[in-house]
């Protein structure tokens, strides 16, 4: 049974169709998972109660007066509506295992709107990931696969004992965070096109360390940005097939999953490497 793909399209409408975070990406990416046979479901926007479980009052209260604004998370007509719906399609991708193939991403957000000095909050506005995790009050590894370091992620999860933080991504990048361990952070920065060999077996050593530290775990969520993939804005040089594998890795802790959709700019492939991933998972 495929995994159920949280989606709408009118995560498409705000910003352009060009740039790194533009629409045109994941309406490719949908109708090649459609085509593919998978199960597509609408999502219900967060409740505002819900994304303070990860973020701040007057963060929140600013996105939706629309005074947030930066070169890379533009103050778009709506945006806090939008904002919202990528928060809830993480709540309902958490509550059946799903893939949330939205946008705005979220990764890169903190408490408090920013996160560890970063000066932009890299196309992201909400924490969908870290809203899901805290609504879901599970146990958790998240594992963020994204390029780059989830240095939001981080900061949200700093000091939790009821969650822990593995993230694998490309050294001297934005947001120049992540090149050390961090308490609950499991950070493993990588070389530039490093490639899958090396890449799967960093993932397979780290998630076995992370079983034998974090006894009684009850889920998994995943940051799963695409745009490791050879040629993308900061190529680890991964190919679809190193997805597949990256998804069987994670397959092995025998914890229900569930991911987030994160960065990926491949127009052509990027649907692609999400069914590679998603078939790992389910091998």
């Amino acid at each position: 049974m495929k995994t159920k793909i949280i989606y709408t399209e009118k995560c498409l409408e705000y910003g352009g169709i060009t740039g790194p975070e533009n629409s045109q990406r994941l309406f490719f990416a949908a109708q090649i998972l459609k085509d593919k046979g998978y199960q597509f479901a609408e999502p219900q926007a967060a409740l505002e109660k819900d994304v303070l479980l990860a973020h701040k009052k007057s963060y929140v209260t600013a996105v939706k007066k629309g005074t947030v604004d930066d070169p890379d998370a533009r103050a778009y007509d709506n945006i806090f509506d939008y904002a919202k719906l990528a928060a809830g399609a993480a709540i309902d991708a958490a509550k059946v295992c799903g893939f949330s193939l939205m946008r705005p991403p979220g990764h890169h957000v903190g408490i408090a709107g920013k996160a560890m000095g970063a000066f932009t909050r890299g196309f992201c506005y909400f924490n969908n990931l870290a809203i899901a995790v805290r609504k879901m009050d599970k146990k958790t590894i998240i594992i963020d696969i994204d390029g780059h370091h989830g240095n939001g992620t981080q900061e949200i999860f700093a000091g939790d004992k009821k969650n822990t933080y593995l993230s694998l991504h490309r050294n001297n990048v934005f947001p120049q965070t992540g090149s050390l361990p961090r308490g609950n952070a499991h950070n493993h920065p990588l070389p530039a096109e490093c490639g899958g060999k090396v890449y799967v077996q960093a993932l397979k050593n780290d998630l076995e360390e992370i079983a034998l530290q974090i006894k009684n775990a009850e889920m998994v969520a995943v940051s799963a940005g695409f745009d490791t993939r050879m040629g993308d804005i900061v190529s680890l040089g991964l190919m679809a097939e190193d997805f597949f594998e990256i998804g069987r890795q994670i397959a092995r802790l025998g914890l229900p999953v569930f991911a987030v959709l994160e960065g990926g700019d491949d127009l052509k492939n990027l649907g692609i490497d999400v069914d590679a991933y998603l078939q790992g998972l389910e091998s």
